[in-house]
């Protein structure tokens, strides 16, 4: 009998974790413009790093579009193909819009994988798509050296409810929808120490759709919202200062956190992609810890189909949590405020 296929031994990385690192992406991107001026349809593109763009097409409708894809994070091809798409259409729920459509990426190495293995991936993605009450209406397909999957993904929403990851207000409070540590517990099942049960959280999670997006964005009072995925908690932390010139306060011990996760990290099993994520972006966050520290190496953690991040005035944070909760999302809890002053992230206990 042949051995079962790992699909996480065919690629260099997995999950959000094979995103580029946010000071190497800069610096890509330094010379590009991002000035939207000859297109005023364009609601959202380039400007802040986004999680999707947003277009006006009328009637006080949006067109929502993104593309998301990588790598295995698991070996079975039904679980990666459903956390893949999951993570795609995370970034349409995370803008506040409901997704209607996607179209497949799919990128196999044709001569390595069984038919039936890319098979499961493509039927792992459909499913996602069935979930989410949408179509898989086609795609593109190359032969390819390492397994990719993806989707893109498109939505509608009211253009008064599309929110930005640009418009936290001092005195908002944020708010993390799901816990963290998915990439820790990546990096255990590859290295044989993961538990069942913590395979079995770890696609619990990314394979649960951020469904509340759309009646959080219909809420008064929420005035911004992003998903945390490849660039870990702190990252997209410091994206939603940056664009919104404010000062970001994250009490560590409130962020929810999936428990063999935290196990795992204080015993040293952590991504490569945690140290590239706080080069890139520590010398923005003001902790007096040192980049060692576990704590460090949990926050900068990449998510994949990661929690949504929402800052909403505090007022709101009760009919947040309950939306959160009605969708669900029990672990959904209070992580910090922003407060005014140069943009910074701040961790506190």
């Amino acid at each position: 009998m042949s051995d079962p296929i790992r699909l996480t031994g065919f690629s260099h990385g997995g999950g959000c974790g094979c995103k580029i690192a946010p000071a190497v992406l800069e610096r890509i991107l330094a010379e590009v413009p991002k000035d939207s001026l000859p297109y005023p349809g364009l609601l959202v593109g380039l400007e802040n790093g986004d999680d999707a763009a947003v277009y006006d097409i009328g009637g006080g409708q949006a067109l929502v579009a993104t593309t998301d894809f990588f790598m295995p994070i698991v070996d079975d091809g039904f679980d990666f193909g459903r956390i893949a798409a999951t993570n795609a259409l995370s970034d349409v729920y995370a803008m506040g819009a409901r997704p209607i459509l996607a179209l497949a990426i799919l990128a196999m190495p044709v001569d390595k994988l069984p038919d039936a293995t890319i098979r499961d991936i493509v039927r792992g993605g459909l499913s996602a798509c069935q979930t989410a009450g949408i179509p898989l209406a086609g795609g593109h397909s190359i032969d390819s050296v390492e397994p990719i999957y993806g989707l893109v993904a498109l939505g509608l929403g009211r253009i008064e409810h599309i929110k930005r990851n640009d418009k936290a207000r001092p005195g908002d409070v944020l708010v993390l929808g799901k816990p963290i540590g998915v990439g820790i517990l990546s990096a255990a099942l590859k290295k044989g120490k993961l538990s069942a049960d913590g395979y079995a959280t770890m696609v619990d999670v990314t394979t649960r759709l951020n469904t509340p997006g759309p009646d959080l964005a219909a809420l008064d009072g929420v005035h911004a919202m992003t998903d945390v995925t490849g660039f870990g908690l702190l990252g997209h932390a410091w994206e939603l200062a940056r664009g919104s010139k404010a000062s970001l306060r994250i009490k560590a011990s409130q962020v929810p956190t999936i428990p063999e996760a935290l196990a795992l990290v204080q015993d040293g099993i952590v991504t490569g992609a945690s140290g590239r994520n706080w080069t890139s972006y520590g010398s923005k966050v003001a902790s007096g810890l040192e980049p060692s520290d576990w704590r460090i190496k949990l926050l900068t953690d990449p998510q994949t189909s990661g929690g949504l991040l929402v800052s909403c005035r505090f007022s709101a944070v009760n009919d947040v949590l309950a939306t959160f909760r009605d969708h669900g999302f029990t672990d959904a809890a209070i992580i910090g405020e922003v407060a005014s002053g140069p943009a910074m992230v701040t961790l506190v206990d």
